[in-house]
């Protein structure tokens, strides 16, 4: 059975290559823009191409049984139609629910006609370090919803689903929330990443304005659009699921264990 993990050499596409790999998957085939500097681990067919190249799919779809979809909303449908033409039987897609922009590859995924399988995943932990400069200049976090809450997911435990997945049979036409283990407050997680860098970090509530202003430096444009998705959560928080524990069978990384393994970061 050959796996097809695109976006091989992004974040969470990299992690689904190596979780196949550690799990004994032995024909996993990557897709990558550039095979030269990939590095990828022996035994891993590298195919060059692109989900935005449609012209370079054929090739890398050829042969395939399941696919890992990284989240690319421009191409979708045509790659979902050239991944049937192929004979892939299998999607599993990083997408989201209604409520988010991701939603449309979900929907193509399923009107493709194959199999699927989503992946809805949350705010990923790895957003903490946004905090970074200001957390290491002024030992404090600035932003507008102090009580605003969710459960940040690690990008690791959602590779891991995706690799369980790829390799298991019976998660056809399921759809999985993948949230990290606990609800908490912006405020909470401040505070629980202080005690992970053995410091008191303030957290001060600020405008929008003002919070958007601090992030700009890390995110550009896009750190008003951030701060804005947590106003909803103040009155309706997100909800932690188990389904990282359900599906793998080890629980999801807490965001002790997170901020303690990537307290350097804000050092």
């Amino acid at each position: 059975m050959t796996i097809l993990v695109t976006g091989a050499t992004g974040n969470i596409g990299r992690m689904v290559v190596d979780h196949l790999v550690a799990r004994g998957a032995d024909d996993v085939r990557a897709l990558t823009t550039n095979p030269a500097r990939a590095k990828l681990p022996d035994g891993v067919e590298v195919a060059e191409g692109y989900l935005r190249r449609l012209e370079t799919l054929p090739a890398a779809f050829a042969g395939v049984d399941r696919v890992y979809l990284a989240p690319v909303l421009e191409t979708v449908t045509d790659v979902v139609r050239l991944a049937g033409e192929a004979g892939v039987r299998h999607i599993v897609d990083l997408s989201g629910d209604e409520t988010t922009d991701w939603q449309p590859i979900a929907q193509a995924v399923e009107a493709s006609g194959l199999a699927w399988t989503h992946l809805y995943a949350g705010e990923f932990v790895e957003n903490t370090t946004v905090w970074a400069d200001q957390v290491r200049t002024t030992g404090e976090v600035r932003e507008p919803y102090p009580d605003a809450a969710n459960a940040p997911v690690a990008m690791d435990d959602i590779a891991r689903v995706a690799a369980a997945v790829l390799l298991e049979d019976g998660h056809e036409e399921r759809t999985y929330t993948l949230t990290g283990p606990e609800t908490m407050t912006r405020a909470e997680r401040a505070r629980r990443l202080g005690a992970a860098l053995g410091r008191e970090l303030a957290f001060r509530q600020v405008s929008l304005d003002e919070a958007a202003a601090v992030l700009e430096p890390a995110m550009g444009e896009y750190a008003r659009w951030y701060l804005e998705g947590f106003a909803g959560m103040v009155d309706s928080p997100q909800s932690a699921t188990t389904t990282i524990a359900d599906v793998t069978g080890s629980p999801a990384t807490t965001f002790e264990q997170w901020a303690t393994a990537n307290a350097d970061a804000f050092r």
